[in-house]
């Protein structure tokens, strides 16, 4: 074959010949310059004639795959007088109906029509596919059924199953199931058409008993339907019937290829059976992606990040899907920092992260609070064209918030300008909310009113907790009555929760109390979990052991509940029950979750527990601490010993409660950071009373910044003021 830009030596024979060298020259064509070459000659040899033309179109649909070849076989067949016959409209139509614009077989099919060709048998079938992928077409689709009846074709079972598949995918399947119930001939792609057709409209019961129903015809299920079937079991969580065409499968010694193979492993992984899964993906000969990424997965959710990672080396080719499912797994079980390492392989692999890996890598790094790391997303961003994108903007405004920088937070909104949604306003409310700016969240909710975006349930939720930060009571009960008078949405227990926080927050326990038993559905762990908190805080004994009690029915091994009980006693100093709640603790094997705090400096995390001396600058970070408590102690610092829960003399509380973790966090920081610059510090728990007070004299007398994100909300100290005005 010559070379694309050199021409095509033409030598035709006489006419009688004529056709079959056309023929001969147009099966060795593979451009379409050399196809319009052709052309060219014939036009100017006067040869060209309506057959011709029609096998130029054809030609170009079948030999040359691109959106310009096929703009001119339609050129080609538009000009073609008079018309091409049935045979040759025929075949122009079975390309077009499978090509990308399907559409294009529906106006041939008129045009044949309208210059009054008949239309066969062999007409309707690719008219009615192209109608099915059109997915919209089912009006012309009904006229097209019309036409055929009346051309005594309509129970043709080939036109048949073309009426059921296109009425089946343009959602009309009760009108698919009337058609198929008529046919006198049913073939295997009949039944699969017609069980495909209710696995699309979402009744996989229906495509369940078709099958059962097709299991008594004389009609053997091939693969296909198998995959079908196991899809609509996986859909509905029908482990049962699954398993049970699973057996069928081995009892018919059915060959189980890598695509059957792997609806097998998803249906099993999403009916929660992940060791006949597991067990499935071993006798893989080769590692399906689609398996292992369904694995990878399933062990995600179920917080099993090792069973996920091993399953994701075995692959030795990685798609993008899998490697954004471990990297989500990592990112969704907060380990951050394996997270954003297996991104940087990923990118280094030269694997283009796609919308949702971004997304995963965002999530993580604002779940670390790392100032440097979210810089570096949002460059990234920027410089790889998903800085347009709205929910890729909409997450980089919940990073900024959750990394304490409201000022970053809001230059993403700003930009954002006509693209914000309600997710976006939603998103800024809240990181307001976390910071304790209860004014600030309720001016951005009366911006998003004028601008007539409507609120979600999402956004009263974080109304309600910029409410319960502040302690205003009124507020937030205007707010939880308008969300139902003014926008009518119903209160979740999410909602509900932030209320009792937001009243027991303020000491008013009994109405808490109140507004739980008034509640129209059950309270859940939140709830209660929320009122027993309250409870630790005023040292309210008896409530607190109410709530207890009501959330461990609910939940017998969460260790949330327990601590506190035993925090309320220790509060109270009746260290007999402090000493019943632990040892119940120890013999059910709840732990105590460990103190922990972070804070990054040049680029790296450092991580410290309480009486933390395994960091390799130990004894620098306590001899700092030994001189800030000093200089603090000048200022009138007294540890604040209620801070200890624990039964000890008076001397060793002092030291207990100077090691905490925060501490230690913020002596680092002293160390290493330059005069002027934030200090930031992730804490995974509530920031007590005396590290909040420590913090407050620090950010005075250091004349420093210091921004702390607890489990609940921001402190901003600065100048010995605290932005929660010290109520958290």
């Amino acid at each position: 074959m010559a070379a694309t830009n050199q021409p095509i030596l033409l030598t035709f024979h006489p006419p009688h010949h004529h056709h079959h060298r056309l023929q001969r020259l147009l099966s060795s064509i593979t451009t379409l310059p050399h196809l319009k070459q052709l052309h060219a000659h014939l036009l100017r040899t006067t040869l060209l004639s309506t057959s011709h033309l029609a096998h130029l179109a054809i030609t170009s649909l079948t030999t040359l795959s691109s959106s310009s070849s096929l703009d001119y076989a339609l050129s080609v067949f538009t000009h073609t007088s008079p018309f091409p016959d049935t045979h040759l409209c025929n075949s122009i139509l079975r390309q077009l109906a499978k090509g990308a614009e399907p559409e294009r077989a529906v106006w041939v099919y008129a045009r044949m029509r309208g210059e009054g060709r008949v239309v066969d048998g062999f007409s309707f079938p690719p008219v009615l596919k192209a109608l099915a992928r059109m997915r919209g077409g089912v009006r012309e689709g009904a006229e097209v059924h019309g036409v055929a009846v009346k051309m005594g074709f309509g129970l043709d079972p080939f036109v048949q199953t073309g009426l059921v598949r296109m009425y089946a995918a343009s959602g009309c399947v009760f009108v698919a199931r009337q058609v198929f119930d008529e046919m006198r001939q049913r073939d295997v792609v009949a039944w699969n058409v017609m069980i495909d057709g209710y696995c699309q409209g979402g009744l996989y019961d229906d495509a369940l008993m078709l099958f059962e129903e097709m299991k008594k015809s004389d009609v053997k299920p091939d693969k296909m339907i198998l995959a079908t079937v196991l899809s609509a079991c996986n859909r509905s969580r029908n482990l049962s019937f699954g398993r049970e065409i699973h057996d069928d499968i081995r009892k018919e010694n059915v060959e189980v290829d890598f695509h059957l193979q792997s609806v097998l492993v998803t249906m099993y992984v999403n009916c929660e059976a992940i060791d006949t899964a597991r067990e499935l993906y071993e006798q893989m000969p080769l590692k399906n992606l689609v398996a292992a990424t369904s694995l990878v997965m399933a062990y995600s959710k179920l917080g099993k990040i090792e069973a996920a990672r091993s399953i994701f080396d075995e692959l030795a080719e990685k798609d993008l899907v899998a490697w954004s499912a471990m990297i989500a797994c990592y990112a969704e079980s907060d380990c951050t920092q394996e997270a954003l390492k297996l991104f940087h392989e990923m990118e280094i692999l030269g694997v283009r992260a796609d919308q949702v890996t971004v997304l995963s890598v965002i999530s993580a790094i604002a779940e670390l609070g790392v100032m440097d790391k979210a810089k570096w997303i949002h460059n990234y961003v920027e410089h790889n064209g998903f800085g347009d994108i709205v929910p890729v903007n909409n997450a980089l405004i919940d990073m900024y918030a959750k990394c304490g920088s409201l000022v970053d937070a809001r230059g993403v909104f700003d930009k954002m300008s006509s693209l914000r949604n309600v997710i976006s306003w939603t998103s800024m409310i809240a990181g307001h909310a976390i910071y304790g700016d209860a004014d600030g969240a309720f001016g951005l909710f009366d911006e998003m009113k004028a601008e007539g975006i409507m609120p979600n349930n999402v956004t009263f939720v974080s109304l309600l907790y910029a409410c319960s930060h502040v302690g205003a009571v009124k507020k937030g009960r205007q707010i939880f009555a308008s969300m139902i008078s003014e926008y009518n949405i119903a209160p979740s227990h999410e909602h509900y929760g932030c209320m009792v926080d937001l009243l027991g927050r303020a000491n008013l326990l009994k109405e808490a109390l109140d507004f739980i038993e008034s509640m129209p559905f059950p309270p859940n762990v939140v709830i209660w979990g929320s009122l027993l908190s309250a409870c630790r805080l005023h040292g309210e004994v008896e409530l607190g052991e109410f709530a207890a009690k009501k959330l461990l029915e609910l939940d017998p091994e969460h260790d949330g509940a327990q601590v506190l009980l035993s925090n309320i006693y220790a509060k109270a100093k009746r260290w007999e029950d402090v000493v019943d709640v632990r040892r119940l603790m120890k013999n059910r094997g709840v732990m105590k979750e460990k103190g922990s705090s972070r804070i990054e400096l040049e680029g790296k995390v450092h991580e410290f527990l309480m009486f933390d001396r395994t960091h390799e600058h130990a004894e620098h970070i306590y001899e700092k601490l030994d001189e800030v408590v000093f200089r603090l102690k000048l200022k009138g610092y007294v540890p604040d010993l209620s801070s200890v829960l624990v039964d000890l003399e008076e001397e060793e509380k002092k030291e207990v409660v100077l090691w905490h973790s925060e501490k230690l966090a913020l002596c680092y920081g002293l160390l290493n950071s330059k005069q002027g610059s934030y200090i930031r510090i992730l804490k995974n728990l509530r920031v007590c009373e005396d590290c909040h007070t420590f913090m407050k004299l620090v950010s005075k007398v250091y004349e420093r910044e210091i921004i702390v994100r607890d489990r609940t909300r921001f402190h901003h100290y600065r100048d010995g003021i605290c932005s929660c005005k010290d109520y958290w």
